[in-house]
């Protein structure tokens, strides 16, 4: 019979009353203002909202708060959720609220609230966001699933219904989607087959499932013989479904039947009914959503009240109906079985029960912590129809509850009441129960009052909860059912005292194992001697039945961990219905419940935190071995803990009794001998089962040493007998692999310090080993495990990049639980902080002006102070590129009439220079700040006033009375919007539409013309609709339409978008139809058009449109400004080269023409296809309605060369054609320089060599190369008076030459643009220079490279402006580097007075540039040498410069912003990854191998740029202070990677290092001096050894000097705690030993960076800690961290253990630190032999002397002998506890047998033994683990000597 049921009581929480309606009252009204409709709430746990993150361990623990409910309250279409008595939030929704639940859907890491009303489906998230989808269908209800959402339509589901709200009012859900990527439009895209397709699945569909928000929902099938059904049953009423697994319940009332059904998403074939009217296409490679009936049953007239989820008392999951009609609790017990890989696997049911239930609750009661798979481990709670309050556990009761008798005085204290009403509450009868989470339930009386009700206690004991998980796992179903139902059939006061100490719940657990062992002795003692006479007690008691117990327990595949065998049942139900009496039955009960809890003994050993823990539970297993008479296993409790002796009888004369597993002896055997050869019997049989918790923790730790020590590996089994997570990444050794297995079972640092410190050496030693060069593939958590928490943080940059948000909570439970977490501290980021005094001379000073907002206040950060120390060069650069401040104008201090002339006419000058300068601080400033997207945009002012500093500052103003100051400043904003846009980054997922247009300003202006311009170079358009470009276009101001067509065509460039593409032929009236009339478009407009085309449909060789572009270069403009059409012929060059660009070598059907026209523009005599090319030039006269530029029959080529040679030299790009080449001739006879403009030589020059890139050298002779030889011995001569001038035209000669120098100046800057090359830059130096000195005598000498006395033949002009393209050039050159001889020279340039002639607009417009290309990016960006970087590039630097703001007429400038599209952020910058900062670091640069040079590297000092990605090889950290960190790539022409790229290796310019302990950074120890280690840390800890008195002043310097020492070396938290603790200690003390053997341990620390020796637990030093308060006086117990070494704590634990052996007075009482010490000397000895990888991690010299130590402690122990004489004849422990504590120490460090297996070894030697001979040989075959002192000392008592 089954023992009778328990009683306990419930604990009345409080009175429940809805929160919701108490919020309603606190909004104001009674209940007659509140809405009519009725009310609906339910509660929930916490966590089912709450984010994914925390363990499920922790989950349990946390929400089992006494009270943490959460609540929803829904009233009409308002819902409240409260948590306790607080409004958490509200929701409004537009209609009534049908129904509610919360939900997780695919993509989407928060918890969604899905609210279902009329026609609209509302999904909230837990921050308030929210997406309203309109419902074309009716539906009736919604049900969460594991993978989204289950929307059960009406039986007119198919009735399309018009929704009242518009689809575009939706709001988006701020959430990417995979698919869809930004379009958060939710409409049902109907147009397109397909969608027509699932639009009308899902309309005959009666059951859908919404996998995301922004997805349309998908139809859902049944399977039916292998083959899918539509489902459009709509009797088929859902009535539950599950979120954890993927079932669903459901009723059908025309069959009056219930179902349950697994939901699965495979691709199966679908196969339609054959009555089907609508045939729905399906694609096969498509995942489908298919019901799959698992269970059905007719058992009632209508659907089931009430369904749930629970758990059968072995764990496996069953599906409960409560069937009010027939007061019935039907439950079905399912199978889930994922042996083939699948998330939730194969779901079958087994089999199914009822019990009698009026209602019925899932309550989680018996094992709160525990979790059987994803699921809590959950109880049921029966209200019976005799109103009886029962709880289940599957279908065995276990106990009922009631309420208390005086619960009435809680409820009602504040009320006086009568007896009367005090009986009637004492009588009161529980008539409900409902709204059940976790263990609280509310309880509704027979009066009508409804009670929050908790059904356990709290706290409970972990002991406890561990003991049962155990025996849940490891007994089998029979015996644990009997289990629990002795532990709940007590009453409540048994089991629960009224102390609230934790220690009462392990007291109860005791006493019923106590009871249990009780019984079993009394059965045993009255054991029939028949009782296995029976065929049926034999096979019980026969050995396959045991096997097969076994293996049925061992070999579990379940997906929930259980132990329940299905064949399995009917016996065990048997057994203990009719057999629990038996004897046999109670001897195989203990022995399991002795294995089980023993496994659980092993595992906590291994816990340094859980010895308390531990002490009981042996305590508890000595009493169970001793009542089973195994007193092996009580001798081995004994010698663990020696106070837990018990009285058994002697042992002398035992049977040979099973030794009990012991993993500390597995862990000696798998050092000393390998994993193959160690003793599989000392793993406990409960660790080798599939998907245990019990005893997880010691199961990883033996998996861990098994792959160690090379143990076979066969998917997730090992040759050991246990499984093992591994996660993903490749192992080249058994370290790493081990490394891995850590990580996929979780196993971290935290998990690492509470090993016992002997287990944990060996695990540290894989760590430190894979620590110097980790694979590359390795996750993030891998690379904090071994201490590389540089290579864990980028391998986190990119996944949060990848996964669009960061979610480290797995690298943060690998982490050290007390790293110091380290803000990054950055310098001043503002102009204010930044020490500009220092460099702004007298015109700067004035402290009216130094506040201005010039653009540039951000510029200063950590990383431009680290790039360019404190040379100040960045606030020079600032300086020069101010335009906010007006500037000095030096005049007399008594200023006359003509001095006021002079000052308009500086001021004047000083103007040209002002508006010129927006350009270089756009360059300067490129990308390197974000905005608030709050805030508007800021624009630094231009003022063209100045101020006198000999006049007391005083301010004058340019007189612009003669000049349209509109004209003048209108470019000038222009630029200045530029330059502001550039210097956002760009930042493409925070760019809003709105924040767009937000900085639209009211009236168009020229600065947000420029700033659109820039938003486009930076791609930020492409978040534009074309309805906010037409909202632009139709303002009608001409700039800003110019801007918004080059920024839209820059957004979308090579995409050939078509409506960008009609937008800009719009603004090209030559392709207007010839009926359309006539639009007035400037001049400018129509070139920023054919350029946006060009760039919109770059790299494409769209044929049509290089036909219109090749006709547009030769046509007139049909602009208001004529003059300006030689820059619309370029603008149209330009754009044709884009659209072919590099393309010329392919093979188009026109080529041939279409060169000859090219060439024609050029003005070559050459054509080859003249008849080809006149019917083209008459096509295209017919087709336009402007004419060519012809002059008579002649093309005007002085307008159209410039476009034609451009647009050749972009085709032909690096295509190495010498016939392109030869075409581009250079005029090589003085006849031919008399007809061929010298610019136009320029640009020849330049476009032949980007056709022969490769022959491109940074070399003089090159130079030489590109100067014909008539010309250049022409110039010779000349320049050396050999040749009259009278012969030829002398200007032309030299004019082509200087030109001729120039262009291959440009060529070499382009070739090397951002590449630092020390000789292109010495070249372009020197002929910068020369030109220089030609103008003007200079104080810098340059080599004779240039015939002397240009300026005889040449103009000035001329001359300024080869110089200022060369010196263009030399800054492409050196782009980002801040070259300071290079900056020093654009300074001199730029600061040249009028006088000098240097007041053109254009040439102050290049010195610009050249100084923003210089610091370009504030030195983080650099330029490209790719095609469309060259080509961009080429349009920059265009060789014909403006004369003044407004010139357009050869360029447009807005294309002087172009140089955007090549620039690319190459700087990298390191950063120490535990402080934060900045810091320099060595890098070394390998280049790949190219036709001109060989593989090569190079180093470099952080922050650097790089080299580009075409020869960029690989990136090491190099230097020894820093960790080695190699970054391999391979070498693609390809453009840099973008911000945000999930490809990046550098994580948009920051690598990560980490630098070693006992090295200090590059900025506080430049040269290394300061890194002396061992010279410091000798110094420090050299003080003399004389008396105590005269030494304490010293050893108090020393030991603050060594806190400043560790503190300067190393950040790392253990070891400064380490050294304030020595610090502390060491004064006023003069225990020289102690303090040179802690300097000692520092250094050993420091000097090999292994701070990880620190990390040592409390509990096992607490004790010894406790005597060194009382020794050294180091510090008090409770302040203990968990910062101390293995050094330190072997030492104090041996040297403890003497003096406390001296004074009689032990500090603990176990000897599991020996075990401890006793594996680390294992560690040692696999060193020394090599079975596993040399160079441990403690010195083995170290260990040696502990060893020694120790045996000479045991020798000098005189009462020891007589104990251990005594154990080994009797069997007896001594009686005195101290003198017991010695015999077990001593057993235990030399592995002593117990007595019975030392006796069975010296009977068989004994007949073997000859006289006079030891048997010393004899005795360590036979017990080979045992010490040989422990063998001696065998020999001397048991063989004494004979005569």
């Amino acid at each position: 019979m089954a023992p009778p049921i328990g009683s306990r009581q419930l604990t009345v929480l409080r009175e429940f009353r809805p929160h919701g309606l108490a919020a309603e009252e606190a909004d104001g009204g009674g209940p007659e203002a509140r809405p009519l409709q009725d009310y609906d709430y339910f509660l929930f746990d916490p966590s089912l909202a709450a984010s994914p993150g925390p363990a499920p361990e922790d989950e349990a623990a946390s929400s089992s708060r006494a009270d943490g409910d959460h609540e929803l309250f829904i009233r009409g279409n308002q819902i409240i959720w409260s948590t306790g008595s607080r409004v958490h939030k509200r929701y409004t929704s537009p209609n009534t609220v049908i129904m509610a639940c919360w939900c997780r859907m695919e993509a989407i890491r928060d918890a969604l609230l899905c609210v279902l009303q009329v026609d609209t489906l509302s999904m909230y998230n837990v921050t308030g966001e929210v997406v309203s989808i309109p419902l074309p269908y009716a539906v009736s209800s919604i049900w969460p699933l594991p993978f989204g959402l289950l929307l059960q339509k009406s039986a007119d589901g198919g009735r399309m219904v018009s929704s009242s709200i518009p689809l575009l009012n939706a709001r988006d859900l701020n959430r990417p989607n995979k698919e869809f990527g930004l379009n958060y439009n939710v409409s049902f895209q109907s147009h397109t087959p397909e969608a027509v397709n699932k639009s009308d699945g899902a309309i005959i569909s009666s059951h859908l499932i919404w996998k995301h928000p922004l997805e349309e929902p998908q139809a859902t099938y049944f399977e039916e013989r292998s083959r899918l059904s539509m489902m459009k049953d709509f009797d088929e009423k859902t009535i539950w479904t599950s979120d954890i697994l993927p079932l669903m319940a459901s009723y059908h009332k025309g069959k009056f039947q219930h179902s349950v059904w697994q939901v699965d998403a495979a691709t199966y074939q679908e196969a339609m009914d054959d009555n089907a009217m609508l045939s729905v296409p399906c694609d096969r490679s498509l995942h489908k959503f298919a019901f799959r009936k698992i269970w059905q049953g007719k058992c009632s007239q209508s659907a089931a009240s009430k369904v749930f989820l629970a758990t059968d008392i072995d764990g496996v999951p069953i599906i409960c109906f409560l069937l009010h009609e027939q007061k019935t609790l039907l439950a079905v017990r399912i199978q889930v079985d994922d042996s083939n890989g699948e998330t939730f696997g194969d779901i079958k049911p087994h089999m199914s029960w009822n019990i009698p239930a009026f209602a019925a609750a899932p309550v989680v009661v018996t094992r709160p912590r525990a979790r059987v798979g994803a699921l809590p481990f959950t109880d049921i709670l029966v209200l019976t129809p005799e109103n009886d309050l029962l709880l289940y556990s599957g279908k065995q009761c276990l106990c009922s509850y009631s309420l208390p008798t005086e619960f009435g005085k809680g409820i009602f204290s504040n009320y006086e009441l009568n007896s009367e009403v005090t009986d009637l509450y004492s009588n009161v009868k529980i008539t409900s129960i409902a709204d059940a989470v976790e263990g609280r339930v509310n309880v509704t009386c027979s009066n009508g009052l409804m009670l929050r009700c908790s059904l356990r206690k709290n706290p409970s004991s972990s002991l406890v909860s561990d003991c049962i998980t155990a025996m849940a796992e490891g007994l089998q179903s029979s015996f644990y059912s009997h289990f629990v139902s002795l532990l709940w059939g007590d009453n409540d006061a048994a089991s629960l005292c009224s102390s609230s100490h934790v220690d009462s719940e392990w007291e109860f657990f005791s006493y019923e194992v106590s009871k249990a062992c009780a019984k079993y002795e009394q059965t045993s003692s009255t054991k029939s001697s028949t009782s296995s006479s029976t065929a049926w007690g034999f096979l019980i008691n026969s050995k396959y039945h045991a096997q097969y117990c076994k293996q049925s327990s061992i070999l579990g595949t379940s997906f929930l961990p259980m132990s329940y065998s299905t064949n399995s049942t009917a016996f065990h139900s048997f057994l203990q219905d009719e057999h629990s009496s038996d004897a046999a039955f109670y001897i195989r009960f203990m022995k399991e419940t002795l294995d089980t809890l023993h496994a659980l003994y092993e595992n906590l050993k291994l816990n340094v935190l859980r010895k308390q823990d531990l002490g009981s539970l042996a305590s508890l297993l000595c009493r169970v071995a001793s009542s089973l008479g195994e007193n092996s296993s009580v001798d081995y409790y004994c010698r663990d803990f020696p106070h837990n002796l018990v009285e058994f009888q002697s042992l002398a004369s035992a049977a040979v009794l099973k030794t009990p597993p012991c993993l500390f002896r597995w862990f000696e055997n798998c050092l000393n001998h390998g994993c193959h050869l160690s003793n599989l019997d000392d793993i406990p049989a409960l660790m080798c089962k599939q998907k245990g918790s019990a005893v997880s923790w010691g199961r990883k730790v033996v998996s861990f040493y098994s792959l160690l020590l090379g143990a076979e590996r066969k998917g997730r089994n090992l040759s050991s007998g246990v499984y093992c997570e591994v996660a993903s990444g490749s192992a080249r050794n058994t370290e790493e692999l081990t490394v891995l297995a850590m990580v996929g079972e979780n196993f971290g640092r935290q998990q690492l310090d509470l090993l016992p410190i002997g287990v944990s050496l060996a695990l540290r030693h894989a760590l430190d080993k894979c620590r110097e060069s980790p694979p590359d593939d390795w996750p993030a958590p891998a690379y904090v495990l071994v201490g590389r928490e540089d290579l864990a943080t980028a391998k986190m940059g990119s996944l949060r990049k990848e996964n669009g948000f960061s979610n480290n909570d797995s690298s943060t439970s690998i982490s050290v639980p007390y790293m110091l977490h380290l803000q990054p501290v950055t310098v001043p980021t503002t102009a204010s902080d930044a020490p500009t005094s220092e460099v702004l001379n007298s015109e700067d000073t004035d402290a009216v002006y130094r506040s201005v907002e010039d653009g540039m206040e951000h510029i200063f950060t950590s990383t431009t102070q680290l790039r360019y120390g404190r040379d100040l060069r960045l606030n020079e650069v600032r300086r020069l590129l101010c335009s906010a401040r007006p500037v000095a104008v030096q005049t007399s201090t008594n200023p006359t009439a003509s001095d006021q002339d002079l000052q308009q006419q500086q001021l004047w000058n000083f103007a040209q220079r002002t508006t010129a300068l927006p350009f270089g601080r756009g360059a300067f400033t490129l990308a390197t700040t974000y905005t608030l997207l709050t805030e508007a945009l800021v624009f630094p002012k231009i003022i063209l006033a100045g101020r006198l500093p000999a006049q007391q500052n005083a301010t004058v103003n340019l007189d612009l009375s003669t000049r349209s100051v509109s004209e003048f400043n209108s470019w000038a904003e222009f630029h200045n919007g530029v330059a502001a846009g550039l210097r956002l980054a760009p930042f493409q997922e925070k760019m809003l539409r709105t924040w767009i247009q937000y900085n639209r300003p009211s009236e168009p202006n020229f600065t947000h013309a420029g700033l659109l311009l820039a938003f486009g170079l930076h791609e930020h358009l492409r978040v534009l609709t074309m309805t906010d470009a037409y909202r632009y276009l139709s303002q009608e101001h001409d700039i800003t339409t110019l801007g918004l067509l080059l920024g839209l065509a820059a957004s979308h460039r090579g995409t050939l978008h078509p409506a960008i593409s009609k937008m800009l032929y719009f603004h090209v009236p030559s392709r207007h139809p010839s009926s359309t009339p006539e639009l007035e478009l400037p001049t400018l407009l129509q070139s920023a058009a054919v350029m946006g085309i060009g760039l919109l449909y770059e790299g494409s060789a769209h044929a049509l449109t290089m036909k219109i572009l090749l006709g547009e270069i030769g046509r007139r403009s049909g602009g208001d400004n004529v003059l300006e059409r030689e820059g619309y012929a370029v603008a149209a060059g330009s754009a044709l080269g884009f659209v072919a660009l590099g393309r010329g070598s392919d093979a188009f059907g026109f080529m041939d023409t279409f060169l000859d026209r090219l060439f024609e523009y050029i003005g070559s005599k050459e054509v080859y296809h003249e008849k080809f090319l006149n019917a083209t030039i008459a096509a295209d006269d017919q087709s336009g309605n402007t004419g060519q530029m012809m002059d008579g029959t002649q093309i005007n080529v002085d307008v159209t060369a410039p476009g034609a040679v451009i647009a050749l030299a972009l085709i032909f790009m690096k295509a190495e054609s010498e016939e392109i080449a030869a075409r581009l001739s250079i005029p090589n006879t003085h006849f031919d320089l008399q007809y061929v403009r010298p610019d136009f030589v320029m640009l020849r020059v330049i476009a032949r060599n980007i056709v022969m890139w490769s022959r491109i050298e940074p070399s003089i002779d090159w130079i030489g190369s590109q100067i014909p030889e008539p010309i250049k011995s022409g110039v010779l001569n000349m320049s050396e008076g050999a040749i009259d001038c009278d012969e030829f035209d002398a200007e032309a000669l030299f004019q082509a030459y200087v030109n001729i120098v120039t262009g291959a100046c440009i060529a070499i800057g382009l070739k090397y643009a951002g590449s630092r090359n020390g000789d292109a830059q010495e070249l372009l130096y020197n002929y910068t220079v020369h030109f220089l000195n030609e103008i003007k005598q200079v104080s810098v000498r340059s080599p004779s490279i240039l015939p002397k006395g240009l300026l005889q033949y040449v103009d000035r002009g001329t001359l300024e402006l080869c110089l200022h393209l060369i010196v263009l050039s030399l800054s492409l050159v050196m782009a980002g580097s801040g070259h300071l001889q290079t900056f020093r020279l654009l300074r001199y340039l730029r600061g040249r007075s009028s006088a000098e002639g240097q007041v053109n607009y254009g040439l102050q417009m290049a010195v610009s540039l050249a100084v923003g290309f210089l610091f370009l990016g504030g030195g983080t960006h650099t330029f490209s040498t790719s095609n469309s970087a060259i080509a961009a590039l080429l349009i920059t630097l265009y060789p014909r410069l403006p004369t003044g703001p407004n010139d357009n007429r050869c360029h447009l400038q807005a294309f002087r912003h172009l140089y955007v599209i090549a620039t690319e952020p190459r700087r990298v910058q390191t950063v120490d990854v535990d402080t934060g900062l900045p810091v320099y670091c060595p890098l070394e640069v390998t280049v790949a191998e190219t036709e001109y040079y060989d593989e090569t590297y190079y180093c470099e000092v952080t922050p650097c740029l790089l080299p580009e990605r075409s020869v960029l090889k690989n990136v090491r950290v190099c230097g020894p202070r820093y960790w080695p960190q190699v970054i391999k790539l391979k070498p693609e022409d390809k453009p840099w990677w973008r911000s945000g790229d999930k490809t990046d290796p550098f994580n948009g310019g920051v690598l990560y290092i980490k630098r070693k302990v006992g090295s200090c950074s590059y900025s506080d120890d430049p040269i290394g001096c300061q890194s002396l280690l061992s010279r410091a840390m000798h110094e420090v800890c050299d003080t003399p050894s004389t008396s105590c008195g005269t030494q304490l002043n010293r050893s108090s310097l020393s030991s603050s000097r060594v806190d400043q020492l560790v503190s300067t070396f190393s950040a790392n938290p253990s070891l400064i705690a380490f050294a304030k603790l020595c610090c502390e200690s060491w004064k006023g003390r003069c225990n020289d030993n102690f303090q040179e053997f802690c300097s000692q341990v520092l250094y050993e620390c420091m000097s090999k960076d292994r701070p990880a020796l620190l990390q040592v637990s409390c509990i096992n030093l607490s004790p010894i800690l406790l005597n060194l308060v009382v020794l050294y006086h180091l510090l008090h117990i409770q302040s203990l961290m968990f910062h101390f070494q293995v050094y330190i704590s072997f030492y104090t634990i041996i040297e403890s253990m003497w003096e406390h052996l001296k004074i009689g007075h032990f500090p603990f009482f176990d000897s599991l630190f020996l075990s401890s010490l006793k594996v680390a000397l294992a560690y040692n000895g696999a060193l020394v032999d090599g079975r596993i990888s040399s160079g441990g991690i403690v010195q083995s010299t170290f260990l040696e002397s502990l060893t020694k130590r120790v045996d000479n402690i045991f020798a000098e122990l005189p009462k020891l002998k007589a104990s251990f004489v005594s154990y080994l004849g009797t069997g007896k422990w001594p009686d005195a506890q101290n003198d017991a504590v010695l015999l077990a120490w001593y057993l235990q460090w030399y592995s002593i047998p117990p007595p019975h297996v030392v006796a069975s070894a010296v009977e068989k030697i004994k007949p073997r033994a000859p006289g006079g001979v030891s048997m010393l040989p004899l005795l360590r075959l036979l017990l080979p683990t045992t010490h040989l002192v422990g063998l001696m000392e065998i020999e001397k008592l048991q063989m004494p000597a004979r005569p």
